[in-house]
């Protein structure tokens, strides 16, 4: 680890944190092949610096990065890509063909994010999104092969989270970079019993097949370990996906079981909590309630508002 900022892993990988939220709750990872190198997901516009700093830790120049892979399109992963690719003069933007567009022009993900989390918690948040110039973005299809100085990588979309996720299987490592398609899993909820994931249901387009399979495709993969974005290696695979598996047919049945309520997303969301705390402490996380409130509310309210959204457009039918 260099300071606390970023932590490598051998083949090449490293992961950054990219500073948004808190520590350890956001990473972009960097591979770097014979001098040449990639990110996957970049974090916001305060993620930059951080992430050109560390290509100077490891004696690279920005014109050494070759591609920008983004997992998908949300801000948390790819607000900072804007502005970023204008400091990497030799790459370009690997994206899903349904993302591309709102790389390039932007707007309608500013709204939306403007929508959840209002404008003056967005400007905090994520900035003033740059698009990325049309020229420097590269749509990928799924199961195309991308080489990054002979190291083939493979992208193979994955929706469920979003209908604009894709996911990068690195064989040479026996890694997948998963973005969001494998859920969320906390360093500070490690345990002796290995780690703790629960899936992600954020905004809008939750689907609960979808994202079954796309745990699965994954796993297809035969990994040895997966790169989070939230929160970077997880090694105890088979366990995990069970876990997820679990968590999304979980996530299911309490949005459902509040689908009459009032206000759907409080209670959906005070549900998912209780959830969630149970499952942590079954797993020996010590943490009391209040820690876990830090921990998780900002999920725990996403993915309440996400499970509402799927609710209200047939989910439950």
């Amino acid at each position: 680890m260099t300071g606390t900022r970023t932590m490598h892993f051998g083949n090449g990988i490293s992961a950054v944190d990219t500073g948004y939220i808190r520590q350890q709750f956001d990473a972009s990872h960097l591979l770097v092949e014979d001098g040449s190198a990639a990110f996957v997901d970049v974090g916001t516009n305060h993620s930059a610096g951080f992430l050109l700093q560390v290509l100077r830790e490891q004696e690279l120049d920005a014109g050494a990065v070759r591609y920008v892979f983004l997992t998908h399109v949300h801000l948390d992963h790819a607000g900072g890509a804007g502005k970023l690719i204008r400091e990497l003069p030799n790459a370009c933007v690997i994206v899903h063909p349904r993302g591309a567009r709102h790389i390039i022009d932007p707007e309608k993900l500013i709204r939306g994010a403007q929508d959840v989390y209002g404008a003056e918690t967005f400007a905090v948040l994520y900035g003033d999104i740059l698009p990325v110039p049309e020229n420097r973005v590269r749509v990928v299809e799924d199961g195309q092969e991308i080489s990054l100085a002979g190291r083939e990588l493979r992208c193979f979309f994955t929706e469920g989270h979003a209908r604009h996720h894709y996911c990068l299987h690195d064989p040479l490592s026996e890694s997948v970079f998963t973005g969001d398609s494998f859920g969320l899993s906390y360093r500070e909820l490690d345990t002796a019993a290995g780690e703790f994931i629960f899936p992600t249901t954020s905004p809008v387009h939750f689907d609960p097949p979808a994202a079954h399979r796309s745990v699965d495709s994954i796993m297809d993969c035969e990994p040895r370990q997966l790169f989070l974005t939230h929160y970077s290696r997880v090694t105890d695979l088979q366990r995990l996906a069970g876990d997820m598996h679990r968590g999304i047919d979980d996530f299911v049945r309490i949005a459902k079981q509040h689908a009459n309520s009032r206000n759907l997303a409080a209670a959906t969301g005070a549900a998912l909590f209780r959830y969630l705390v149970g499952r942590a402490h079954e797993h020996g996380v010590e943490a009391g309630e209040d820690r876990l409130h830090e921990i998780l509310d900002m999920d725990v309210e996403l993915n309440a508002m996400g499970l509402e959204y799927w609710l209200r457009h047939g989910g439950a039918s």
